[in-house]
């Protein structure tokens, strides 16, 4: 190895500042990691340069002035400074390198377990702003957590789906939908109650366009747990009753926490209520390692004294099958601990559906 080989990795950066430049590169420039890593090889690590680099290979040098007058604190820092710059960008000077691609998460923040509740939803809105889903599906969101979300995603409008279209209490907790400002326009939205829940449940639904395709989007928490079965089949077929009827030149997502057991939807299925809708992860292949979404063999999140601990697929995302979209990839996000407080974001696991525009 050369002496200059030597120089060069003495002063190259730790790797979880590496890490840290990498991903701020992705979400400036609307891009990848595999991209940041080659700009910034080649530059030293030098963030600020690899970005005015990038926009001038893109033809994009009206951005690049914009990008140089970031603060030092969009070139190095700490994980809170990272997101804080990438906040910083406006929307508008996001490039999308992908606008094949439309992503949509759906998440329970899990906002009723009051303990780091703040830090868990910084956590989540971290993962958000780097994976920039263009819709996000959000359960169990309670006042801290909204204004977490306010503060921290400022690119993303956010409706809250609950009866009076505002928190009613300081212990109540909702549904909401996030839609990205720079991909999205909302058209209208709706919020129906539950008439016979007993935990004040709703349905949710947007009707925006993303990225162009006209889209009927819904999200909900159905009811919890085995004793309210027949309530939570109840809701649910009230949910895909409209995901059938929706217009055919739209394109109709459902998901969310639906608590659902795969039997219980089997006896939805076989009853013909979900003629014509798709689960996203069977029709992305349903990979075993995306399925259970509550797991609490590997989330320790929520205290659990019993010998077995279970794992179900809680989580789901449905769809109706159109000239619109076409889902090609399905993953888990919030698998990573926070280093500040030991926990995950939530005790459920984000599903994260990648669609192509056909």
């Amino acid at each position: 190895m050369s002496d200059s080989d030597g120089d060069d990795e003495a002063n190259l950066p730790p790797a979880a500042e590496c890490d840290r430049r990498c991903q701020e590169f992705a979400r400036i420039t609307c891009t990848d990691s595999a991209l940041a890593m080659f700009y910034l090889q080649d530059r030293s690590w030098d963030l600020q340069q690899s970005l005015a680099d990038y926009f001038s290979d893109t033809d994009n040098n009206s951005k690049v002035d914009a990008l140089l007058a970031l603060p030092s604190s969009a070139h190095v820092g700490s994980e809170e400074r990272s997101t804080e710059a990438a906040r910083s960008v406006p929307e508008d000077m996001f490039v999308d390198s992908e606008p094949h691609r439309i992503r949509i998460l759906s998440w329970n923040i899990d906002g009723i377990d009051q303990n780091n509740v703040v830090t868990r939803t910084r956590g989540a809105c971290k993962i958000i702003l780097q994976e920039k889903p263009d819709v996000v599906f959000l359960q169990e969101v309670v006042n801290k957590s909204l204004e977490v979300l306010n503060e921290k995603c400022e690119g993303y409008q956010v409706i809250l789906g609950n009866i009076r279209g505002q928190p009613r209490s300081e212990g109540d907790y909702f549904t909401a939908m996030m839609l990205r400002k720079a991909t999205t326009s909302v058209r209208s939205s709706d919020v129906k109650p539950f008439m016979s829940s007993r935990m004040m449940r709703t349905l949710l639904t947007v009707k925006a366009a993303v990225k162009g395709v006209s889209c009927h989007l819904m999200t909900s928490h159905l009811e919890s747990t085995k004793d309210h079965a027949a309530e939570r089949l109840k809701q649910l077929k009230t949910a895909l009753k409209e995901l059938q009827t929706v217009s055919k030149d739209e394109t109709a997502i459902f998901g969310g926490d639906l608590n659902m057991r795969d039997k219980e939807f089997d006896e939805v299925k076989t009853k013909g209520f979900a003629d014509g809708i798709a689960d996203i992860w069977e029709d992305t292949g349903s990979r075993p390692e995306a399925r259970y979404t509550w797991n609490m063999a590997l989330n320790d999140n929520l205290e659990w004294n019993g010998k077995f601990r279970p794992k179900c697929r809680f989580d789901r995302m449905y769809y109706r099958p159109g000239d619109g979209l076409k889902p090609v990839y399905f993953e888990l996000v919030g698998l990573e601990r926070l280093q500040n407080c030991r926990r995950f974001p939530s005790d459920h696991w984000g599903v994260l559906a990648h669609f192509d525009k056909k």
